[in-house]
């Protein structure tokens, strides 16, 4: 009675252990992805979703490669670090591949390139990186804004924020002069908010990476392969017409390739 009662009790542990180890990979197999919730039309959430260019590309690729996702928002500031640490498997919020970035994560293949819009309310005579010398000009830190800023308007005074939305509320309270943002998030905040305009668009050729933990080699196979299959069936060209109507498409990009 004893042995049988040993053997039942060892069984249902048995199975406890194997339902919890089923539940332990489960949660392994999903890779948590930092990303934005203010930053359009790249990363934000709306009605509870996250979306943008940068994640439902994300998604497309997953989907062909077979790999499961759970977003969480953080602030760009921390997000680099985040993923160096392990807290995140990918970064994903239009992050440009600088060589100073490139020092903390791993990148992925190109999947955009950077471009920066100067924002303004119209007052103040804020045009280009030339007549900001003196202006509190605003920037999220740690950004490409936040060095092309330092780098061609050395004179201006940087005001350094954690997120868009901090940045927009200052320029909108005339707390700051101006703003640099990615262009295609300055020209939807120009869209959506009356009294905003970009006096200049600044294209570079830094290319957009999906960030990784230096070292995941695997993954950045799959990211590297997923995007190379959304530019041939036509999903890159999609997706950017859904996020960036406006934008042309680069050449790197078009379907067939």
């Amino acid at each position: 009675m004893n042995r049988t009662r040993t053997t039942a009790v060892a069984a249902v542990a048995v199975a406890l252990i194997g339902a919890l180890t089923a539940c332990g990979g489960d949660s392994t197999d999903t890779l948590r992805v930092g990303t934005l919730t203010d930053s359009r039309p790249n990363a934000y959430q709306e009605n509870g979703q996250f979306t943008g260019f940068d994640n439902e590309l994300l998604r497309d690729i997953a989907a062909k490669e077979g790999l499961k996702l759970e977003f969480v928002g953080v602030d760009f500031s921390a997000l680099l670090g985040q993923v160096a640490g392990g807290q995140f498997d990918i970064g994903s919020a239009a992050i440009a591949q600088t060589d100073a970035r490139k020092q903390t994560a791993d990148f992925s293949d190109p999947y955009n390139y950077q471009s920066l819009g100067l924002e303004t309310t119209g007052a103040g005579g804020v045009t280009d990186e030339n007549s900001l010398a003196g202006k509190r000009i605003g920037v999220v830190q740690g950004t490409v804004s936040d060095t092309w800023l330092a780098a061609n308007a050395p004179a201006a005074q940087a005001v350094r924020f954690p997120n868009d939305a901090a940045v927009l509320s200052a320029l909108k309270s005339s707390a700051i002069a101006g703003a640099v943002f990615d262009q295609a998030s300055a020209e939807d905040y120009a869209k959506k908010n009356p009294g905003l305009k970009v006096t200049k668009e600044i294209t570079t050729t830094i290319p957009h990476g999906y960030a990784v933990k230096k070292g995941n080699s695997e993954l950045l196979a799959k990211l590297n392969d997923g995007i190379k299959k959304t530019v041939a069936d036509g999903s890159w060209e999609r997706v950017h017409q859904r996020f960036e109507p406006n934008a042309p498409v680069p050449a790197d990009f078009k379907a067939g390739r």
